[in-house]
C-alpha cells in the first residue's frame, strides 16, 4: 500500500475494524480521490462493517460515473473539432 491507502490503513485498524477487511476495503480504494473520501468516512463515528462497504461501493460507482463522465466530454470535445475542421 502506498500513501493515502496507507493512512487509511492505519485509521481503520486504530478505529478498532479487523485487519482483513480493513485490507480488502484499502485494496478497493486504489487512488488517491478514493482513499481520500473513505478517510473522511471513516474519520467520523465508527461505522458496522455493512456501512463502511456500503460506503466504499459508492465511492467506487461515483469514481466510475466521473470517468465515464470525462470520457464523454473528452469524446464530444474531439467531434466538435472534427465537424469544425470539416466545415471549415
Amino acid at each position: 500500500m502506498k500513501g493515502k491507502r496507507e493512512i487509511l490503513y492505519g485509521l481503520m485498524l486504530r478505529k478498532g475494524y479487523p485487519e482483513e477487511f480493513s485490507r480488502l476495503i484499502c485494496s478497493e480504494m486504489n487512488t488517491d480521490f478514493t482513499a481520500e473520501r473513505m478517510i473522511s468516512y471513516i474519520s467520523g463515528n465508527k461505522h458496522s462493517l455493512e456501512d463502511v462497504a456500503d460506503e466504499m461501493l459508492a465511492i467506487k460507482d461515483f469514481r466510475d460515473r466521473l470517468m465515464d463522465k470525462h470520457i464523454s466530454e473528452h469524446a464530444q470535445a474531439s467531434i466538435n473539432i472534427l465537424y469544425r475542421d470539416i466545415n471549415e
